[in-house]
């Protein structure tokens, strides 16, 4: 699908928004066309419902703003100790199996169903973040064959590395993606 289709777009947005397409789309075709007619417009509705349902199921989970900006908010005043082990938490909790790693460019190994996945953490709260790092950890993954890596970033790409990003599949995790994550476990006390 097109990054910028209707339906690209609606599933990015709040579920209730396709919804809402949906039931205008019903109503019109119910009251402006011909009685012959009426339910096979009103069927146009259903990519938009489907759209919709899709979003709800996306989004059931997913914290609301303001729990995003106060887990974030979490986030951001704990030590990257303290930070890496909530998250260690929170990736057990869907089923990782979290090790440490001994590498300048990785952080944590993550292993589930034979699908191996480093993570950088400890420049989680850099204002802007380069290239040099995701290059290393990368490469580092790369020759380790990881199958995805992960960058936890609380702050901006700068364009060079948003650019080498995409372009390598390097996964950033950051803003609700991260304080979804965040809530699957409870900070520890």
């Amino acid at each position: 699908m097109a990054e910028n289709s209707v339906f690209a777009i609606l599933l990015r947005s709040s579920w209730w928004i396709s919804v809402v397409v949906g039931a205008i789309i019903v109503v019109l075709c119910l009251a402006l066309l011909p009685k012959d007619i009426r339910f096979v417009g009103a069927a146009g509705s259903l990519p938009f419902l489907v759209i919709g349902a899709m979003a709800a199921k996306r989004q059931w989970n997913q914290p609301s703003a303001s729990a995003t900006e106060a887990l974030l908010a979490q986030a951001a005043a704990m030590s990257s100790r303290d930070l890496q082990a909530w998250l260690t938490r929170a990736w057990q909790a869907e089923g990782y199996t979290v090790s440490p790693l001994q590498q300048s460019s990785a952080d944590l190994q993550l292993a589930r169903n034979g699908q191996t996945t480093w993570v950088q953490t400890k420049r989680s709260k850099a204002g802007v973040h380069g290239i040099e790092p995701l290059r290393a950890l990368h490469d580092a993954a790369s020759k380790a064959d990881a199958a995805s890596v992960y960058v936890l970033l609380q702050g901006d790409l700068s364009d060079n590395a948003r650019v080498f990003a995409r372009d390598k599949k390097i996964v950033l995790l950051q803003n609700l993606e991260l304080a979804t994550l965040l809530k699957k476990a409870p900070i520890a006390v």
